[in-house]
């Protein structure tokens, strides 16, 4: 019973140690672009064969993996959106310029 009496007015023990601080390193690595952005404004402007869709998909999905932290799934589906936005990009200047250029000559061959 004294004992008891003893633990509840001194109190919980107190360590003479001052508290420590965690500190977290956060490598260079983790920075994996996921061309969102990019694949976006493919998918609203230039959309052929529906390329800059499936390059949002797959940037989408790079952003998931960067989340759950699987840095090389990541870096795979942002390459295969890279590669995708590129090709979407090309084919999209090409017909852009296609579209204009043979409406020019068509109308220069009847005049």
């Amino acid at each position: 019973m004294l004992e008891e009496h003893e633990v509840t007015v001194l109190g919980a023990p107190h360590n003479p140690a001052p508290p420590t601080g965690t500190v977290i390193h956060i490598r260079s690595e983790t920075s994996v672009p996921d061309h969102v952005v990019w694949s976006l404004f493919n998918t609203l402007f230039m959309n052929p064969c529906c390329l800059g869709f499936i390059a949002f998909a797959y940037s989408v999905k790079s952003r998931d993996r960067k989340m759950v932290g699987d840095l090389t799934g990541a870096q795979a589906y942002a390459s295969t959106a890279k590669c995708l936005n590129i090709w979407a990009l090309i084919l999209g200047i090409l017909l852009t310029i296609l579209l204009i250029v043979i409406p020019v000559l068509i109308f220069q061959a009847y005049r």
